[in-house]
Order: structure tokens, then sequence, then C-alpha cells
């Protein structure tokens, strides 16, 4: 009666050891700890060949297993267990699986076997993983035509092992490609033997200007390859940006929401512009595929594949440019050698149709450059004077050679003197004098208000930013002087700029659009009001017909107003030409405008850029 008791007391349920012996295997192997999983096996060598290939084949990914239930029978069992693997830039694999367990020594071991990692192993196999992107979405035109196409490139390098004079390879490429002759020797001294070492990709076309400067260089290689270009190399390059490989910055700032990077090195990605603010519209998911494949490299085994989950397609990004518009400005910048850059914007909606800049030029200060605007910030003076109802397009008013504010002298351009014309004389002329006297009799904050009811100023919310411009509204003495003439502390951007040319030619200044279908990028500009624009519109008309931007005024019904502005130390000081405005009922129906040339010394550069443009049209 008492001894059966104790012996039932004695028996225990071997359930529990199991689940902990497959617990601690998997935990080791999950935290990498490989000797000491592979310990909790029946052959810690195999395991360890095992699990160190598996690492291999899965590089940069992380187990997390989640044990299920428990089967023993006599000295075995068998525990089921869930395998998740989270997959670098790519979808979680999981699968069922299980492990089997045997009593030797009072412990229980994982039985050593392939089907450990995965229950499709065999011996003799190891796993395959591919990851793949999905063809990346494009970026259209305001058609809806694709913009970006696969464009075969040379990729200009160095095979280390060829060369045979550095020094003279590397000044043979920095000649022909611009590349620095110090900057290819350093890569070169750095790479390993064996290593591409690139120094420029170019398109084909490009390429063949400058093959016979390079092809025969000893050490120097020109593999080919495809990438996704836009029609030309500076085609709307500020507002759609590159595609190229992604870079460590591109990579760390585009993660999903668990905070890890969504792609990785090697991936084509967005660098600049539309393609990186669009990033995950565009590139879409990656997907993956896993296949058990021989070990033995001799065999060509193609693999079986066991798991795949297929990438998801991006869906494309519509702008609002229009080829025929894009391609006819940058014609017209490409034969200007001084950094330039044309914006084009439809009056009315604010959709930017072109954003141009030359090869001389940086492309981003074509939508957020700070310029000095110069005399075409006249076109917000005269909306201030117009606006104050003091003034009207035919009221006299003086322009002398030069003028005084607080000591400080003022003067139009070789001290032109016009002595008292109608406003709209004074205007297309261009004449400091007579705006810096009319402005600064206004109110302090008249001309930030002008500039204010086209835009200027505006917090715009955009895909790609635009500088918005800047007008002190406390500006006084001689800062308010010069204010009035787009010097002082007023600077512009060239986009800023075409949108104020929009918004008087529309009646309906907008806020500017560059993606269809986007969220607003801010209210709408209020504007000056009918009655001032009516006004307005013939003055910066007269500055086409007789004033200073007749080189364009055998170009249709052609609106605008010219702009020199004056910036550095030198002395004289060096001078950004201006010209804005806009064409009613052009080929391309209306287009208000906006060029810089930068250190241009004069408008008339700006002005004759226009007329290419509007020639090409």
């Amino acid at each position: 009666m008492v001894l059966a008791p104790l012996l039932a007391g004695c028996s225990s349920d071997p359930t529990n050891d199991v689940r902990a012996a497959a617990q601690a295997f998997l935990d080791d192997w999950a935290a990498s700890r490989t000797d000491a999983a592979a310990g909790r096996s029946t052959d810690p060598a195999a395991v360890t060949t095992l699990l160190q290939q598996t690492a291999t084949d899965l590089p940069d990914a992380t187990l997390t297993p989640a044990l299920g239930a428990v089967t023993v029978t006599d000295e075995t069992a068998t525990v089921a267990w869930r395998a998740t693997w989270d997959l670098p830039a790519a979808p979680d694999w999981q699968y069922d699986a299980s492990l089997q367990l045997r009593e030797a020594d009072d412990a229980w071991q994982v039985v050593a076997a392939p089907t450990v990692v995965h229950p499709e192993l065999a011996s003799g196999q190891h796993l395959e993983l591919s990851r793949r992107l999905p063809d990346r979405a494009p970026i259209t035109d305001g058609t809806g035509a694709p913009l970006f196409a696969e464009t075969e490139v040379v990729n200009v390098g160095v095979d280390k092992a060829q060369v045979t004079d550095l020094p003279a390879l590397a000044a043979g490429l920095a000649a022909a490609t611009g590349v620095s002759a110090e900057e290819i020797t350093a890569d070169v001294d750095a790479a390993p033997e064996g290593q591409f070492v690139p120094v420029i990709t170019l398109r084909r076309p490009d390429f063949e200007e400058i093959r016979s400067q390079v092809f025969d260089l000893p050490g120097a290689v020109f593999p080919t390859s495809t990438r996704l270009l836009a029609p030309s190399s500076r085609f709307g390059l500020a507002l759609l940006g590159r595609v190229g490989e992604a870079t460590a910055d591109v990579l760390a700032a585009t993660v999903g929401e668990d905070g890890e990077p969504l792609y990785t090195s090697g991936d084509q990605l967005g660098l600049s512009g539309l393609q990186l603010a669009y990033q995950q519209q565009l590139t879409g998911t990656a997907g993956f595929s896993v296949s058990v494949a021989s070990t033995d490299e001799t065999l060509n085994d193609a693999g079986r594949e066991i798991a795949a989950v297929e990438p998801v397609p991006g869906t494309p990004v519509q702008t609002t440019l229009l080829p025929a518009v894009q391609d006819a400005a940058d014609a017209a910048v490409a034969a200007q050698p001084l950094a330039t850059h044309l914006v084009v914007v439809r009056p009315g909606t604010g959709e930017v149709l072109a954003v141009s800049s030359n090869e001389a030029a940086n492309p981003t200060n074509a939508l957020s450059g700070q310029f000095p605007p110069g005399s075409s910030m006249k076109t917000m003076t005269a909306t201030a004077l117009l606006s104050a109802g003091a003034l009207t397009p035919d009221s006299p008013v003086p322009c002398p050679g030069t003028t005084v504010v607080e000591g400080r002298e003022f003067e139009n351009e070789d001290q032109f003197d016009l002595g008292t014309v109608p406003l709209t004389e004074a205007f297309a002329e261009s004449c400091n004098t007579t705006f810096i006297q009319q402005g600064t009799a206004l109110p302090d904050d008249a001309l930030a208000a002008a500039a204010a009811s086209y835009g200027v100023g505006s917090d715009w919310q955009l895909p790609v930013g635009v500088y918005s411009g800047d007008v002190p509204a406390d500006a006084t003495g001689t800062t308010k002087a010069a204010d009035q003439i787009g010097q002082g502390q007023v600077l512009m951007s060239p986009a800023q700029l075409a949108l104020v040319a929009a918004g008087i030619a529309s009646g309906t200044p907008a806020a500017p659009v560059e993606v269809v279908g986007a969220d607003p990028a801010g209210p709408a500009p209020a504007g000056p009001g009918q009655q001032v624009l009516d006004a307005l519109r013939p003055m910066m008309r007269q500055v086409v017909l007789t004033g200073t931007a007749t080189g364009v005024a055998d170009r249709g019904e052609v609106f605008g107003k010219t702009g020199t502005a004056e910036f550095g130390t030198n002395t004289p000081p060096d001078s950004h030409g201006w010209f804005m405005g806009w064409q009613a009922g052009g080929p391309q129906g209306d287009l208000a405008f906006a060029v810089l040339v930068e250190a241009g010394q004069t408008s008339k550069l700006a002005v004759d850029v226009t007329d290419a443009f509007l020639g090409g049209l």
C-alpha cells in the first residue's frame, strides 16, 4: 500500500525535457552560437557544417523559431516548429519543420540531418536564395508616356592587372572624361587585384565621342550594361533626378514601418529628384525564391524551387513635363556657355512643363537656387505701385540718371536719363531710379505684400523643393530702396519667377504642380486683383515691343521683364542676367517662363536664350 505511490512518484513526463532541449538548440542557432547548437546534436561536426552552410546560403538573415507540438516515443521524440527568417530587404520566409531528438546519456539530443534546416533539404544539398526586385515603374510625362528607358551605357574603368603605366593611364582618362587623374590614381591604388575600378559611366553616344582617346590605353576597360535613363543626360534633371546603384545615404533613408531597410546595396534606386522622392512607389517591393541545389558545383544544378514570394511592382508617377517644351528648353540653354537655367510653367494651373539647366550649371539651382532677381523684381514693385492707386501706366514719373537714398547713390545703367516719362516707358526701359523713388514712398511692407500675392515666400510642399523667394517686409532706407529693383535682401529662384509670370499672365496665380494627382503644394496665391493685372500686362508687353527685350518681338505675343542683378565683391560687380514673362497663344499654348544666365553681366543673354526657346517650339 505504501510502495506503489512511491514508485509512481519516481516516473516523469519527458515532454518538458524534450521541449527544453529543442528550444535550447533553436535559441543557440538563432543567436548564431553555432558551436553551442551543434553540441546539442548527435553529430556536432556535421551540424556545425550544416549551420555554417545555411548562414552562407542566407546571408544576413535572422531566424526566429517558434516551437509547436512535442511527441515522445520511448527514446525518440519529434518537435514541430515554425521557422521565420527575416531576410534582408525582402519579405519574411516562413515554413513549418520538425526536429528529431534522441535520448542518450540521460539527455535529449537533436538528430543530425539536413532536415534540421528545412524539411526538403537532403544530404549533399544546400539552399539558394535569390532576391528579386520588380522592374521599376515609369515616371511619365504629362501625356502619360514613360520618360525613362533602359539605355546602353559604357562603364569606363581600369583593370589593375593590365596597367603598365598608371600615371599615363590616369592622365589619359582624365583628359577624356574630366575625372581628375589624382582621383583615378587613388582609386586604382586602393583597389585589390582583379577588381574593376570604375571611372565614369557614359551613354553609348557620349562614349563614342571619346573612344579614340581612351580605347588603346593599357589597363582601360569598357564593359557595357544598361541603365534606366531619361531621354538625355540633362532632360528635366533637377525635377526627375537620377537612378543608379544605391548609396548608403539612400538606403538609410528608405526604411519600412519596422525601421528595417527596404532595399540593399547593388539595387538600382532613385538617387535624386522625383526618382528619390517617390522611391517606394516606383521601386515596388522585393520578392524572393529559395531553391535546394547540389553542393557539388560541378553538376551545374539549377536547383529546385521550394519557396517563393513574387515581387510587387511599383506604380507610375506622372509628371506635368511636356517633352516638346523640355526639348526646346534644353536646346536653348545648351547653346549658352555660361551656367543657364530655364523653367516653364503653365499659366492658370501652375504645372511645371520644363526644367532645364545646361552642362555648365548646377541643375538644382533651377528650382531651389537663391539669386537676386534684379529688375525682373519691378513686376512686383509695379504691382505694389498700381495696387496703392497712386499711379497708372500713363502716370508721368521722373527717370533721372541717378537718385540718392540716405546718402547712397543709385543709378540707371550707364546713368541713362529719360526725364519725365509715363510709368509704362520707365518700366519698359527698366529705369531703376523711377522705381526706387516711387517704391520707397510706399509702406515698408508693400513690396512684400505684392510679391506674396504671386506666391513669393510661400512654404511650397512639393516632392522636389522649389525656393519660393524672400522679400523682407521690414526693410527700410537703402535696403528698402535696393529691394525695389531686386537687389538688397530680395532673393528668388528661376522657378518662382516663372510662377510670378504665370500668375500675371493668367490673372489666377496658382501653386506649383510637379506631379499629376499629388496633394496641392499649398493654397493658391490671392493675386493682386484684376484691375492691377489689366494695367501691368500692357506694361510687360511694351518691354518686348520697344524696351529691353525687343530680341523676342518677332516670337508672337510675348510679354516680359528683363533683369540684371549685381552680386559678389568684384569692382565693377558681376551681374546675373534674367528674363521672365510669357508667350500667349503659342504652338504649345500659353507658356510662362523665367531664364537666368548666371554671371551673364547683361539681360541680353537671357533674352537670347528665350528667343531660341520660343523659336524651337
